[in-house]
């Protein structure tokens, strides 16, 4: 395993099209939901602890080298907005091409030749980290930082929040984050030995879905989702 491969995979830079998106924090801006820190805060735990833990499990799972379809199927099940499951899909796809540069790999070309349109963004997460030599934890971290890492990105350009405050607000997320992977791994190793996908995190948030139809609705708008 390769501590520094973790680093590229999970670092903002890497060009897997997440600058784009808000991870449902523009919608929350708009209804009051986020205004300060602190609201960014609870918004970021309820995230990583829904969204963030179907994420991570996904990913970690197809780290561990569940079959990457039925990981896709399972995250369509998972992800009742259409507008989430298309943002999804968009992100898996540019993700794809991110990976296959960067680490390429028989399993990542079958996955991207089953799904031209673009897997979900977390079974692809999870087969870079496959074929980056990582571990299903290494994946389910990577998973979990990406779902509060990016919206504590977007509302520092969407309020002006002091860029120290955010990062704080991660620090602060740390012990969760830790503790949501472990749980996202366990969960893969339950899903490897037998039961399937059906052991796989099922978290739900209905605001994040209910918001994220309304945001693909607005004519004006600074992120994709």
């Amino acid at each position: 395993m390769s501590l520094a491969a973790l680093l590229v995979l999970a670092d903002g830079r890497f060009p897997a099209g997440g600058h784009a998106h808000s991870g449902g924090a523009e919608a929350a801006v708009r209804a009051g939901l986020v205004k300060d820190a602190a609201d960014l805060e609870a918004f970021c735990r309820g995230r990583l602890h829904t969204a963030g833990l179907v994420a991570a499990g996904l990913a970690a799972a197809a780290a561990a080298g569940l079959d990457p379809l039925e990981l896709d199927a399972a995250a369509d099940a998972r992800t009742p907005s259409p507008a989430l499951r298309t943002t999804a899909r968009r992100l898996g796809r540019q993700m794809m091409r991110a990976a296959r540069a960067t680490w390429p790999s028989a399993e990542l070309d079958a996955l991207a030749s089953a799904r031209p349109r673009g897997a979900h963004q977390p079974v692809v997460l999870g087969l870079a980290a496959r074929a980056a030599g990582l571990r299903p934890l290494d994946a389910a971290h990577a998973a979990g930082y990406e779902a509060v890492g990016g919206p504590a990105t977007a509302t520092v350009r969407l309020l002006g929040l002091d860029p120290f405050e955010a990062t704080a607000v991660l620090a602060r997320l740390a012990p969760e984050l830790d503790r949501v992977a472990a749980r996202a791994r366990e969960a893969a190793e339950r899903a490897l030995a037998g039961d399937g996908t059906r052991a796989l995190p099922a978290a739900s948030a209905p605001m994040l879905d209910i918001h994220a139809e309304q945001h693909a609705a607005w004519p004006v708008r600074l992120f994709a989702s």
